[in-house]
């Protein structure tokens, strides 16, 4: 058995910990350069080549389909092959998507370039890379990485927006197109020098490790020194503990989903989050900007509104936290999409050739409202499906992107079609009216999982 000198941790100045939860930090701010770039680049896009609003859109929606279809099997990639690894690949195939779109001659090519390879990209770096660093490196502080890191596509929108907004309308969408490739590629070689799978990688324990029991310490340590082992059943069975871990996320996922599609409950969150990511980054986030430029504001203007909502985002989902530990989660997400669904209804009126206070209150009131939907609909998950609560809200969240897909292509063909897009936005206040109307309605019942085989067996 390994042993950590104790003279070795005590000499530390800043636990590694907190130097990967840092790159951790840059990797999905990188990532995050492309959720923030759609809605600045399909104007000057259509410019350029005429392509209308809902061929582009239908590679965004190919993209957050993707990212979401991904992210409930990011931490099987990560446990059979590495977490710089699968990181590593992600931001190149950002680079790629983003850099390599500045050779598009075809509609279709922006489905490979902005769909596909980003789609994945972005996806092997859902939240569940957040979970995973904060998961395996703390012990203590676990909470707050985990707020950080989430926080870091927020960040991202904050940082990227305005830049490639105004270069796309200064110098053309290339240069802003590159520029995303560029900060993603730039983040490689500190993922690959500074990640690692495990603190024993770097001979340390976790962060707060030091103040737990012995016995925590051992089995942490007798844990990961079986990396060399091989199991002696069949040959056709994993031979590692990274491929076996591997294969039991991935059915465990498969089995979650399996049991959590048998009760109403799992339907009502599932629906009421798909509608969640249809008004925040199907509606607004890819088409807000190209709906203000229609009344005649500039394409970087309304980038530094939506970097506005990054900010208020921010803030929204820390209190939002706050709020879920004292009222009930239910209550808490029909008054985020009734304030939702009201905003929608009135930004047809809002939008206008100029910032005036009535479209601050507007994105003020959004932000505040962009995700503060996670915490009460993780919590009700860990509620109703007790252990299995995290791969249910994998799912959720992948409904969520699943909406944001729907609404993103539903919307440039309605802006197509009446060469505006208010039917989009009320249409998004209708659906904000069902989610508030679903979530009232969850059972807050923890749900007995140990009638579910699969599951149980899943879990072994």
């Amino acid at each position: 058995m390994s042993t950590i000198p104790p003279a070795q941790r005590r000499h530390r100045r800043i636990h590694p910990a907190w130097w990967v939860a840092a790159v951790a930090f840059i990797a999905l701010l990188a990532a995050a350069g492309f959720r923030a770039a759609p809605g600045a680049l399909m104007v000057p896009l259509h410019a350029d080549f005429g392509w209308s609003m809902s061929s582009m859109s239908l590679a965004v929606s190919v993209n957050l389909l993707l990212y979401g279809l991904t992210a409930p099997f990011a931490a099987a990639l990560m446990d059979r092959f590495g977490i710089r690894q699968v990181v590593a690949a992600a931001l190149a195939l950002v680079a790629l998507g983003a850099g390599g779109s500045v050779l598009m001659t075809a509609s279709w090519q922006l489905l490979i370039f902005w769909g596909v390879l980003i789609g994945l990209g972005t996806g092997s770096m859902a939240l569940v890379f957040a979970a995973t660093i904060a998961d395996r490196w703390f012990i203590a502080r676990r909470g707050l990485v985990m707020g950080i890191l989430t926080a870091g596509s927020a960040t991202g929108q904050l940082i990227f927006l305005p830049p490639v907004a105004t270069i796309a309308e200064s110098t053309g969408w290339k240069p802003a197109s590159l520029l995303i490739g560029i900060a993603a590629m730039a983040a490689v070689p500190l993922v690959w020098f500074v990640l690692r799978d495990h603190p024993t990688d770097l001979g340390v324990l976790p962060y707060g490790a030091a103040n737990a029991s012995t016995d925590l310490a051992t089995n942490f340590n007798d844990e990961t020194e079986l990396e060399g082992d091989t199991p002696t059943t069949a040959e056709s069975a994993p031979t590692t503990p990274a491929e076996r871990r591997g294969t039991d996320a991935t059915r465990r996922a498969f089995a979650g989903l399996f049991f959590a599609a048998r009760h109403r409950s799992f339907w009502a969150l599932a629906i009421a989050f798909a509608i969640c990511g249809a008004t925040t980054n199907g509606l607004i986030g890819i088409h807000f900007i190209p709906s203000a430029h229609d009344h005649g504001m500039p394409a970087s203007t309304a980038a530094g509104l939506l970097a506005v909502v990054g900010i208020f985002d921010i803030v929204g989902t820390v209190f939002s936290g706050w709020l879920t530990d004292k009222f009930d989660p239910r209550i808490l997400l029909v008054a985020y999409y009734t304030f939702r669904g009201v905003g929608l209804l009135l930004l047809p009126w809002l939008l206008s050739d100029t910032v005036h206070p009535s479209m601050i209150l507007f994105i003020v009131v959004y932000g505040l409202d962009w995700v503060a939907t996670v915490p009460p609909t993780a919590a009700l998950c860990r509620e109703i499906f007790g252990e299995n609560g995290t791969i249910v809200f994998g799912w959720v969240f992948a409904a969520h992107q699943i909406g944001a897909a729907v609404a993103a292509f539903g919307a440039g063909v309605v802006r197509d079609a009446f060469g505006e897009y208010t039917y989009a936005w009320w249409g998004g206040a209708a659906m904000c009216a069902i989610a508030a109307v679903l979530s009232f309605a969850v059972k807050r019942r923890l749900i007995d999982d140990r009638s579910q085989p699969a599951v149980a067996e899943a879990a072994r």
